[in-house]
C-alpha cells in the first residue's frame, strides 16, 4: 500500500461526512470522498486537507448507481492507492411530515440513497478486499431514528436506517472470517444541513428537550466514534451498532 491507508467516505463534502474526512486525514488516512451536488464545498474540503499536507480526492457521483460506485473506487485507487476502509455516510431524509403525505418519488429516492447505496458500496469494497485477502474496515452511518421510528417526521427514513443496521449485522457476520470488520454508528440529532434539506432548519431547537443529555450533537462527536471503529482499538468489534445520541 502507499504511505497512508485509503479511506472512502460517501457524502463527504459537508456535515458529518466532512467531519469524518477531516478527522480521518488528521489520523493518517488518505481520503477520497464522494458528493452529488456540493461541488464548491467538495473543492474547498480537498483544498483544506491538501494544504495541511494530507492526501485527498473528491468524486462526483450518485451512490445509488452501480457504475458510479465502481468509478468512485477506481478513482480512489488510481489517485491514492488500494482502498483500506469505507464509511457509508451518504443519506437523505425526504421532507418532514406525516407518512401518508409522503410522495412515492421521495420514498423511492430515500431507499435508493440510504439502502441501495450502502449495499452497492459495501459489495464493491468487500469484493476488492476478499480478492486481495485484505482485512478491510467499514462503518455504516445509521440513525437513532432506526429504533425511535421518527413518527410524524420521516418514518420512511427510519425504516431505511433500520435496514442499514440489519445489513450491517448480517454482512459483518458473513465476512468476519475474512478478517473484515463492519460496524455502524447511529447518531442522534446533530447540527448539520440535513434539517434544512428536510424542510425544517430549526428542527434541533424543537427536539432538544427530548434528549436526555439536554443538547444537540456535533459532527465531530460522530466522527470520533467512526474513527474508533475503524481503528485497531476496536479490533474485536464487528456487527456492532454504536449509538451516539445523547442518551436516546
Amino acid at each position: 500500500m502507499n504511505e497512508a491507508p485509503v479511506l472512502v467516505v460517501t457524502g463527504g463534502a459537508r456535515g458529518i461526512g466532512a467531519a469524518i474526512c477531516r478527522l480521518a486525514a488528521a489520523s493518517g488516512y488518505a481520503v477520497c470522498f464522494s458528493y452529488r451536488q456540493e461541488e464548491r464545498a467538495a473543492e474547498l474540503l480537498v483544498d483544506e486537507l491538501t494544504s495541511e499536507g494530507r492526501r485527498a480526492a473528491a468524486f462526483r457521483g450518485d451512490v445509488a448507481e452501480p457504475d458510479a460506485v465502481r468509478a468512485l473506487f477506481e478513482h480512489a485507487e488510481a489517485t491514492l492507492g488500494p482502498v483500506a476502509a469505507l464509511v457509508n455516510n451518504a443519506g437523505i431524509t425526504g421532507r418532514i411530515g406525516s407518512f401518508r403525505d409522503a410522495e412515492i418519488a421521495s420514498l423511492r429516492r430515500v431507499l435508493e440513497i440510504n439502502v441501495l447505496g450502502p449495499m452497492l458500496c459495501a459489495r464493491e469494497a468487500v469484493v476488492r478486499w476478499q480478492e486481495r485477502g485484505y482485512p478491510g474496515r467499514m462503518v455504516n452511518i445509521s440513525s437513532i431514528a432506526a429504533t425511535l421510528g421518527a413518527p410524524n417526521e420521516y418514518v420512511h427514513y427510519a425504516a431505511s436506517k433500520a435496514a442499514v443496521e440489519a445489513f450491517t449485522i448480517g454482512l459483518a457476520r458473513e465476512t468476519a472470517a475474512s478478517g473484515i470488520r463492519i460496524n455502524a454508528v447511529a447518531p442522534g440529532t446533530v447540527y448539520t444541513d440535513i434539517h434544512a434539506a428536510a424542510g425544517e432548519p430549526n428542527r434541533p431547537a424543537r427536539v432538544v428537550a427530548r434528549i436526555p443529555m439536554g443538547r444537540i450533537g456535533q459532527p465531530d462527536e460522530i466522527a470520533n466514534a467512526v474513527l474508533w471503529l475503524l481503528s485497531e482499538q476496536a479490533s474485536y468489534v464487528t456487527g456492532a451498532i454504536v449509538r451516539v445520541s445523547g442518551g436516546l
